[in-house]
């Protein structure tokens, strides 16, 4: 009506008809993504990859890192071809010695009972797989023909050797063992020893060992260098505590490995209020060793955005002594409580230890000021009055 009246133009009218009023207008900033799932997954799309030809160098690795519905593909046609094709050689030397329709008085042929593709279908597969069930066989007669079984035989091994390895290498993959390696759902942040520690927990369920083990963490964020370079993936590596030092572990029990954030961390200047999703931050755990039983190395990988460690929390104690021996209770593996914890970076705590001190102070004051108000509240069940003392 406006618009016919001359007030409001007609292509604004248009215009605000056709939108959506159910659609927002706003969208929220979307979380982060992972380059480390929590699995341990890698999530890097590989694009344009044009020199494909570099995959079929290394056909072993190619054929083991193919998922089992290919794998099992390959290897069934691998000998179906294989069978098929030694069975057309077959055919050809019985047809070019005449012995698909042997007459009255013919020669000893090249191989006995073959007078068709079926039955020389069938001797491939019994001089391949040496089943050997007596019907057919090669003579004298004709040396191709035993060339042709010599060269048949290699082949078949070498088929067996090579698709056999790639089903063990499937079967025994490294991957297998880390699904037993765990790591805590969320890392901490809280006060070790006077400092600022990251802290994250790792176990392992299973009882045989991971020898040599060693853990290693990298932060990963996008970065701009002073000349202007954009560097959307800069890892940087962190170094880790643990209770026998260094990076290598002894994981037997969950253990908590921390990382100190003094001067040379990457987590100097981080925040309380740093702590969201929409921080570019994502820190990832490695953890790396020889598995007991096979010998294989493996690795677990983990990672944690910047929503996912809390702040002024700390790991509750799951190993307890029990009837002469120590007991993981995997129940509260990931459980956190609160702690006293300064609400500011490692800098500004290193550069004001006053922080420290009042948090001390407030944290030793707490418990008895409470006690003493419980304390003044209650009422004595009895008195004593001035008249029973005279």
């Amino acid at each position: 009506m406006l618009s016919r009246k001359g007030i409001i133009p007609e292509e604004y009218v248009l215009t605000r008809l056709a939108e959506d009023p159910a659609e927002p207008r706003y969208r929220a900033r979307e979380r982060r993504a992972r380059f480390v799932s929590k699995k341990g997954n890698c999530n890097v799309a590989h694009k344009n990859i044009r020199e494909q030809g570099r995959f079929l160098q290394d056909v072993f690795t190619t054929l083991v890192d193919l998922k089992w519905p290919h794998t099992l593909l390959i290897f069934t046609m691998s000998f179906l071809c294989s069978w098929l094709l030694f069975a057309m050689v077959w055919w050809l030397i019985a047809f070019a010695h005449g012995d698909l329709a042997p007459g009255e008085g013919a020669a000893v042929p090249c191989v006995t009972s073959i007078h068709s593709f079926s039955s020389a279908f069938l001797f491939s597969i019994e001089v391949q797989v040496t089943i050997g069930f007596g019907g057919r066989m090669v003579t004298e007669e004709c040396p191709v023909a035993i060339l042709i079984l010599i060269v048949q035989n290699i082949v078949g091994l070498m088929i067996n050797a090579i698709m056999l390895g790639c089903i063990f290498m499937k079967t025994a993959q490294a991957h297998r063992r880390a699904e037993t390696l765990i790591f805590s759902k969320h890392a901490v942040i809280t006060l070790r020893h006077g400092r600022l520690c990251f802290m994250l927990r790792v176990g392992d369920l299973r009882k045989s060992m991971i020898i040599s083990a060693t853990i290693h963490m990298q932060v990963v964020r996008k970065t701009t260098s002073p000349e202007g370079e954009v560097v959307p993936l800069h890892q940087v590596d962190i170094p880790m505590e643990n209770g026998v030092g260094g990076n290598s572990i002894f994981l037997v029990a969950p253990l908590i490995i921390y990382h100190v954030i003094d001067s040379n961390s990457p987590l100097y200047d981080l925040a309380p209020s740093d702590l969201h999703h929409h921080q570019d931050l994502e820190i990832i755990v490695i953890l790396e060793g020889v598995v007991e039983t096979t010998g294989i190395t493996t690795q677990a990988r983990t990672s944690y955005l910047a929503d996912e460690i809390l702040w002024g929390q700390r790991f509750v104690p799951i190993v307890a002594e029990e009837d002469g021996r120590y007991s993981v209770d995997y129940s509260k593996f990931g459980n956190t409580i609160k702690v006293p914890t300064p609400l500011c970076t490692a800098r500004q705590l290193d550069e004001d230890r006053s922080l420290l001190d009042a948090l001390t102070l407030a944290s030793t004051r707490g418990p008895l000021r409470k006690r003493s108000v419980a304390v003044a509240k209650t009422k004595p069940k009895f008195s004593i009055s001035p008249d029973s003392l005279s």
